[in-house]
């Protein structure tokens, strides 16, 4: 596309990614060197999902970029002390003396070594939402990659705002760091809590769209009524944090009251571990010369290795076996004479036979008619014994999903609602193939820009899993990092993004006050924060703040003041989202509902030039690289394709010499070149120019490579499912060793480790942290929950006007929601000041009225309470942050916590004073 240059006018192509269903394509309007406006990129029209549409946050970057309360000079801080209450004495000083400062600290941890005492990184960082500060950060990933060891443990929202559970389950079971339904293909969603119309960007909501145009009906399920419940076909205001029991009674009815003939029975016979035999000690039997599972094969009667050729196993019933053997905890094994069995179907059948609907609904406040009626509609749809024709392939269509929204998928009860929803799709076949429950990228298994071919056998027929080990003399007795992911958590793995995904909070919470039997880290030397503000977006905000001033030395990429770079010793103001240059991939599979039919790269190019001395964060990077002596390593990251793809490859070669310093064009043009050239084999090349003047480049994605089907298929791969015999060995390895190592305060997760998940009393556990915080439940009546609306959703937007002028349109924006009946009955009207107060803390709000809402819930949309955010701070918004839990009990198996607190509501005379906490 390009410049459509007249009277110093000018279109310039770029892209969003403020949050993870970005990339969106988009132009910019310039004229006589100023951004005027936002505009779709129409050349993205059968390439983009949404056809080049942006969303709203978009159009928020024009006043982003001409903020006037924007930092637009490095700044030090000259007051030591620190904390929300002192003044930090930000003086401004030239870009020699910060870079300076800040290469000084860091060539001081190199000569202190990276490690310090206690084996954790000198060095830590922390950057915003999902991975999305990586598509403007530049080349700052070739920095880390050549500094060496880095804590990122310190979350701004990880694991407590996400949906943790779910990446860490679904990358284990189907390769799904996010799992989304085949939208256009599906023709019946049931919907927990996913609120896709306003998380998953203007490609969802076309997706959706077009959908119910098409006429698929979407049950929404949650509590309030969402954006996304107000646009589905039926809402069902389930009580919150009971979903597993709603799916468990489908799940119930699919197998107890439905005919055996509605399920997918080939398919959980040949791809999933339904007729793996099981003893009676809940290991799986298996073959005394391969240590292979055992099938009970109805050819022969007899127990065979699952991959017997010709075997035609059995998916029900209880058998005998001869001899066999088990694969016991930390190597070790029993033998079995005569033992009996059972296959995993049938225990599957057997775990779910208590939970109908009728005692769900006692659980849920749901009817039961309602919960088999949704069960029998799911089957119903589910097509099971159709194919469809997909690019020449024949795959099986099941146009059937179930999804999953924040709360829903992470902490407590998380890991049974992402095992029920897998094995919802498993029993119709509806797993990774057309209308179906779909994986969209990986980030726990390589390669990340494939996940197709993360796929590669692993032992017992499954795939490969990346987990941290449990055995005697390999676990990590001492943690890696400050939220000791590696100790605590083995499904996470150990990448950069394991570190991200482990339980974020607990380094918060541990630089405070560590358990017994573990020893208090200690701060890192240096903290790195960017696109992150933890002392408003994560939990207990005035306990984080604390935490926070504890960090020796903070340097922060700065936009504006905030509320954590009030703890900075050095801000540094990089070039934002219109003023700097930056390629990466779009298209393919990403995150949430991002299936493209095209795949390839998308520049982010400088519309206007910087503000002020802000920098391009690419430069920034390379002079701390120079400063601090890591020129040739840094290079050398660069070239080995840290910035985006290595810089040689077949029939190319544009690597940088390492010993010099390139600036950004260069660096930029090198990666523009070197991303063609390997998508092309050589055939198209094109530098920084052409890219600046087209935006993006793309090739077609095919449709087939949205499902991981034929990947298991043509391995002969099974799901690991529904029995989860190998994460049950993993967590009596983990008590063994944290017992051997004298912790029993993760007791209670470990629990989670079971081969059937089963109900435990969810909701609970956080009437029982209200006692154990010296309360009393009944003083904390209501559930307080949060909920996204799109102009803010992850997007670092609560400083910017339009925003909030734009979110005004919609209901309950700055507000506490709350139900009309419950609100008469506490002398509440629309519009009065209220205080909603937990065991923590307190946050103020005025009062929305509404029919869609539990009587016995509250909702705060969005993250608010700033204190020093410009604009922000002045709004007068309430937040669920300051007032949420951060504890050890309300911390599930795999380090998440949920958006939940017991709360109570009275109304007030007016907002927090602004000393208040």
């Amino acid at each position: 596309m390009l410049d459509s240059v007249s009277g110093g006018k000018k279109t310039v192509p770029t892209y969003c990614y403020n949050c993870v269903a970005g990339p969106d394509l988009m132009c910019v309007t310039v004229e006589d060197g100023v951004a005027t406006g936002v505009t779709p990129n129409h050349d993205g029209i059968g390439i983009h999902p949404a056809d080049g549409r942006p969303c709203v946050k978009a159009y928020g970057l024009v006043q982003k970029t001409y903020n006037p309360n924007r930092i637009l000079t490095p700044m030090k801080r000259t007051n030591p002390k620190k904390g929300r209450h002192e003044d930090p004495g930000f003086v401004a000083i030239s870009w020699d003396e910060a870079l300076d400062l800040v290469a000084e600290k860091l060539r001081g941890l190199r000569e202190a070594g990276l490690l310090n005492e206690q084996g954790m990184p000198r060095l830590a960082a922390t950057f915003g939402h999902g991975g999305t500060p990586a598509n403007y950060m530049g080349t700052l990933p070739c920095l880390l990659a050549a500094w060496g060891p880095i804590d990122f443990s310190f979350g701004s929202g990880q694991g407590v705002k996400c949906v943790h559970s779910e990446h860490l389950y679904g990358e284990y079971w189907h390769r799904a760091f996010t799992v989304a339904a085949d939208t256009p293909s599906a023709n019946y969603i049931v919907s927990f809590g996913t609120n896709v119309e306003v998380s998953g960007g203007p490609c969802a909501v076309r997706r959706h769209a077009d959908a119910r145009i098409r006429g698929i009906k979407r049950v929404q399920v949650e509590p309030h009524l969402s954006p996304t419940g107000a646009c589905s076909a039926e809402w069902v205001p389930i009580r919150p944090k009971t979903d597993p029991a709603f799916m468990f009674a489908m799940l119930n009815v699919m197998l107890h009251e439905a005919p055996r003939g509605k399920l997918d029975l080939a398919f959980l016979r040949d791809r999933t571990a339904s007729p793996y035999l099981v003893g009676d000690d809940g290991w799986y039997l298996r073959d005394e010369a391969t240590g292979k599972p055992l099938v009970w094969d109805t050819v022969s009667g007899t127990a065979v290795p699952h991959d017997h050729a010709n075997a035609v196993p059995a998916l029900e019933g209880d058998f005998t076996v001869p001899r066999s053997v088990a694969k016991l905890p930390d190597g070790e094994t029993a033998i079995h004479q005569n033992a009996k069995a059972r296959t995993a179907f049938q225990m599957l059948v057997e775990g779910m036979a208590a939970y109908t609907p009728e005692w769900a609904e006692s659980v849920c406040d749901v009817p039961a008619a309602t919960m088999r009626r949704v069960a029998t509609e799911f089957l119903d749809n589910a097509c099971v014994g159709q194919t469809v024709e997909v690019n020449g392939k024949t795959l099986p269509y099941r146009p059937v999903a179930v999804t999953l929204g924040k709360t829903v998928n992470n902490g407590w009860g998380a890991y049974e609602c992402c095992w029920a929803r897998t094995v919802l799709a498993t029993l119709v076949g509806a797993l990774e193939v057309p209308g179906g429950t779909l994986g969209t990228t990986v980030r726990l298994n390589r390669p990340y820009e494939n996940r197709l071919k993360s796929v590669k056998p692993g032992e017992d027929g499954f795939m490969t899993a990346q987990m941290n080990s449990t055995r005697k003399g390999g676990w990590a007795d001492k943690p890696k990092g400050r939220n000791a992911h590696t100790t605590l958590i083995p499904i996470v793995g150990d990448s950069s993004w394991a570190q991200a995904l482990g339980p974020t909070h607990l380094a918060w919470m541990f630089l405070k006050d560590s358990p017994e039997g573990f020893e208090p880290p200690l701060p890192p030397d240096v903290w790195i924060a960017y696109r992150t503000n933890p002392a408003v977006s994560f939990w207990d905000t005035a306990q984080l703040s604390d935490n926070m001033a504890k960090m020796p030395f903070v340097m922060c990429f700065a936009y504006t003041m905030d509320e954590t770079n009030h703890m900075a010793d050095v801000l540094l103001p990089e070039a934002t989202d219109l003023e700097s240059t930056q390629l990466i991939r779009a298209g393919g599979s990403k995150f949430v509902e991002q299936h493209w039919a095209h795949q390839g790269f998308v520049l982010r190019q400088p519309a206007v030039a910087p503000q002020g001395e802000a920098r391009d964060f690419t430069w920034i990077t390379g002079e701390l690289a120079r400063r601090t002596g890591l020129l040739a390593e840094y290079n050398r990251a660069i070239n080995k394709g840290f910035a985006l793809v290595p810089l040689k490859g077949e029939g190319y070669d544009v690597t940088l010499p390492e010993d010099q310093v390139h600036d950004v064009d260069t660096i930029w043009d090198r990666v523009c070149r070197a991303a063609t050239a390997g998508a092309t084999k050589g055939e198209e090349v094109h530098g920084l120019d052409w890219m600046k003047e087209h935006g993006f480049f793309m090739q077609p994605f095919a449709r087939e490579d949205w499902y991981l089907h034929p990947a298991m298929e043509e391995q002969k791969l099974r799901y690991e499912l529904p029995y989860q015999e190998r994460l049950m060995r993993v967590g009596e390895e983990l008590r063994r060793r944290l017992h051997e190592a004298g912790i029993f305060w993760w007791d209670e997760q470990l629990e989670e480790y079971q081969g059937i998940p089963h109900w435990h009393d969810v909701p609970g556990r956080w009437v029982k942290a209200v006692e154990r915080a010296g309360a009393h439940p009944d003083d904390f009546p209501f559930w307080g929950i949060t909920t996204k609306t799109m102009p803010y959703t992850t997007g670092n937007n609560a400083g910017i006007p339009l925003m909030n002028e734009v979110a005004g349109n919609l209901r309950g924006h700055g507000s506490v929601i709350i139900n009309a009946s419950s609100a008469k009955r506490l002398g509440i009207k629309q519009g009065d000041w209220v205080e909603v107060s937990s065991v923590v803390g307190r946050t103020r709000g005025r009062a929305a009225l509404v029919q869609g809402c539990r009587p016995d819930t509250v909702v705060i949309p969005g993250q608010f309470q700033h204190w020093k955010t410009p604009f922000a701070k002045d709004l007068n918004f309430p937040s669920l942050n300051t007032i949420t839990q951060m504890s050890l009990e309300l911390t599930d198996a795999t380090g998440s916590g949920a958006d939940l607190v017991r709360v109570a509501i009275a109304k007030v005379d007016g907002p927090l004073a602004g000393d208040a906490p």
